[in-house]
This record gives structure tokens, C-alpha cells and sequence, in this order.
């Protein structure tokens, strides 16, 4: 019983230490989300909760109504940054997120305060996200988060915020955004107001290559990328890339799905010209393409 006792007496302390941190952030209509205050004047929380670039408000603890800037956005890491002047209330004290192992005890915390209590339910390496953004760890949650929870805390058994939960960078899965990768990425926005990615201009596809073409070309895997679309004066159309090639390798790496592609145009590629290897009309054919800035879109 006295275990037990402890342990409640412990989860509420931690919960007692981050609300003062948790603000409403109302930029979508009926229900609001959940924001952290990442440092002084800094808001943290979900992008794909924010669906207003104007007109948005926060409201602290003590029930201060807030205009906030938007400051930037990373549809990539489905983070978005929000700036206020004199929000008054205490700032998160961040945790070390590649402390996490499997079972640890995690709070998932919502603006009221509300909160779900759960276990961390799988960790990976560094991954990237199906819109192209770098995630320095992947954080699995074995708990639910509640409508509202998105862009809230992940908070350890100390009290400490180690990442922001998102229910928006995977279908029916409950993730969490390191706190590391948190503050890289809200760095960045506040420094240029975006995250700078590379990008080919081609729509492409998975599309198997037969047995004999691998044997007579050389090619490791069983699938390429046919070309569906080229950007007209891209960075692919530029470099001679035509619809129904099949790309087989980029960068020296073999590729054979979106995710390939996507891992060797970080934003340290940009203007970066890399070898392409595509089959044409049965043949190899090599070609050189210079790394373009992914253009910016309106979420």
C-alpha cells in the first residue's frame, strides 16, 4: 500500500511540476490543442493543429488570453512554433530523451492539466517521417492520447519533459517527438521561419524490376521508383530525367521506395549534385542532379 501511495504521490508531483508549463493553443476550430512553453516567449505544439496563420491565441494556466505569432512550421516533424510576449508562466525543465528504454513510466500531459499514464512501448533509431523530416529518435507510446493531447508533454517519472506526443506522423499510432529534435527544429524555425529539405521535383512510385534486367544490369534489389511526373524545370527535369524512367539508385545508395529517396536529400544536399542511377528503355543510364530547396507550401 505504501509503495503504491509513493508512486500516486509521485505521478501527481510530476504532473504538478509541468503544468505551469502547458498552455491552450486555439488555432483550429471548436477544439484547441496543447502548447509547451519551450523557453521564455516560445510555444511549442502540433503543426497539423495549427490550421490558422493569424488570429491565433494561447491561454496560459492562470487563464491569460495570449495573441501568438506563428513563427514557423515544419509539416516534416509536425512541429510549429509560436512566439507571445509576456506569457509570464514557467518554462518546461527538458529531460534527456536517449535516457528512454522500454517500460519506463511516461505521463502524457493536455492542456486543464489533464494527463494518461502509459509505458514507453518501442524505441528506434533516428527515422524520417512520411512528409521527409528527420527525427532524431523514434518514441512509441503505449497510452492514449485524448483529443486536445497533440502538441503536449511526454513527461518522465521525475517531472521532466523529454518530447512533444503527436497522434499527426502516424496512422493509429501514438508518437512522440524527442525533446532533442524539438529544439533543432524550433531553433531553426525561429532562426528562418522554415526547414530547408532537398528535393528532386519527380512523383514516383515503387514498380518491380524482372530477373533478368537485374541480372543484365547488375541491380541488388527486387524494386525501383518509376517516374510518374517530372516538375517542369526542376532539379530533375534540368538534369535530363524523363517520365517512365526507373530511378535504382541515387547518391551511391540503392533505392527502392520513397523512404530511400528521402533519406539522401537532407538539407546539407541542397546544391549538392549527386549521381543518379536510372534504367531507360532497358538500359543503364547514369545522370548527375543538383539538389534543389524543397518549395515552401502553405500547410
Amino acid at each position: 500500500m505504501d509503495t503504491l501511495l509513493s508512486l500516486s504521490n509521485d505521478l501527481a508531483g510530476a504532473v504538478e511540476r509541468t503544468a505551469p508549463a502547458i498552455v491552450t493553443v486555439h488555432a483550429r476550430r471548436r477544439l484547441p490543442s496543447t502548447g509547451i512553453h519551450w523557453r521564455p516567449g516560445v510555444i511549442v505544439t502540433a503543426d497539423h493543429t495549427v490550421r490558422a496563420e493569424q488570429d491565433i491565441t494561447v491561454t496560459t494556466p492562470d487563464g491569460r488570453a495570449l495573441p501568438a505569432v506563428l513563427a514557423g512550421r515544419d509539416p516534416g516533424t509536425d512541429l510549429a512554433v509560436l512566439t507571445v510576449k509576456d506569457a509570464g508562466s514557467a518554462t518546461a525543465a527538458l529531460g534527456d530523451d536517449a535516457a528512454l528504454k522500454v517500460g519506463h513510466l511516461v505521463l502524457a500531459l493536455g492542456y486543464g492539466p489533464r494527463v494518461s499514464w502509459g509505458v514507453i512501448g518501442a524505441l528506434g533509431p533516428r527515422w524520417r517521417s512520411w512528409r521527409g523530416g528527420e527525427i532524431e529518435r523514434l518514441v512509441r507510446l503505449d497510452l492514449t492520447l485524448y483529443p486536445g493531447f497533440s502538441g503536449g508533454p511526454l513527461v518522465d517519472a521525475a517531472g521532466r519533459v523529454v518530447g512533444l506526443n503527436t497522434s499527426g506522423l502516424a496512422r493509429d499510432a501514438r508518437l512522440t517527438v524527442p525533446a532533442t529534435t524539438v529544439t533543432r527544429v524550433a531553433d531553426e524555425l525561429l532562426r528562418t521561419g522554415h526547414v530547408s529539405r532537398g528535393y528532386l521535383g519527380l512523383g514516383m512510385q515503387p514498380v518491380p524490376l524482372p530477373e533478368p534486367l537485374r541480372r543484365q544490369l547488375g541491380l541488388t534489389r527486387e524494386t525501383g521508383l518509376i517516374v510518374v511526373t517530372v516538375e517542369p524545370d526542376g532539379p530533375a527535369a534540368r538534369a535530363g530525367v524523363l517520365l517512365g524512367d526507373v530511378l535504382v539508385a541515387l547518391d551511391g545508395a540503392p533505392v527502392s521506395d520513397l523512404d530511400d529517396v528521402q533519406a539522401r536529400l537532407g538539407s546539407d544536399r541542397i546544391g549538392v549534385a549527386v549521381p543518379a542511377v536510372l534504367v531507360r528503355a532497358g538500359a543503364r543510364t547514369e545522370l548527375s542532379i543538383t539538389v534543389g530547396a524543397q518549395p515552401r507550401r502553405r500547410a
